[in-house]
């Protein structure tokens, strides 16, 4: 049985999602800033992960991570930022997408904190020397970056954290539970009558572990 998206229960204008949720509350309106004040510069200069949110020409979006020390993302001034790519798969997903169409989003995060940071802007790949050079590791500069135009930030409240217990380390589930990254993706990506032999798995999960070790930067 599948689900049919498009059922009696779906709910296809804002005016009819007020009536069920009703009005904002006004300090969540009030809380928007056009810039990143000290509080905002703060938590991002704390922060060592992000989540970057674009979309497409087309309207298909997309999330990714980004990670890297605190203070990985550069503050530039009060109202532009400045993400270093580092070396991934090449799919290139966020970066399509901002050549696509420049809106995007960020949510900031900090471990051992249930608040997080929300900033909505303007983006675009940068190839700037002087930004990539400041953003070397151990010797490395990244190729390009992606300088965000900030049009609206706001701290986020903790409900979705303390719902979900993030951080806590009893909540914490045992990785080896599901199969590793490589074999899900062999297995993904297998003809269903030609599964990944253990010798393909196992040759998988050591170039993925050799490539955390040498391919960060």
């Amino acid at each position: 049985m599948s689900y049919d998206f498009n059922d009696d229960g779906a709910v296809r204008e804002e005016s009819g999602l007020r009536d069920i949720m009703g009005e904002t509350m006004e300090i969540a309106v009030e809380k928007c800033r056009p810039v990143l004040d000290r509080h905002c510069k703060d938590f991002i200069s704390r922060s060592p992960f992000l989540c970057i949110g674009t979309s497409g020409a087309d309207g298909r979006a997309d999330v990714s991570p980004r990670g890297d020390a605190p203070g990985f993302v550069q503050i530039l001034d009060d109202t532009h930022l400045f993400i270093p790519d580092r070396p991934g798969n090449n799919r290139l997903d966020t970066m399509t997408n901002i050549v696509e169409n420049p809106q995007v989003g960020l949510l900031f995060m900090i471990p051992g904190f249930n608040d997080t940071l929300r900033v909505n802007g303007r983006a675009q790949i940068s190839q700037d020397a002087t930004l990539t050079e400041k953003s070397a590791i151990r010797g490395r500069i990244p190729k390009v970056g992606i300088i965000v135009e900030v049009q609206e930030t706001f701290l986020h409240c903790a409900k979705a954290f303390i719902r979900s217990g993030l951080w806590n380390p009893d909540n914490f589930q045992n990785r080896e539970e599901m199969p590793s990254l490589a074999t899900m993706i062999l297995e993904q990506v297998a003809e269903e009558d030609a599964p990944p032999s253990e010798e393909e798995l196992a040759e998988a999960d050591a170039f993925i572990e050799d490539n955390y070790k040498t391919g960060l930067y």
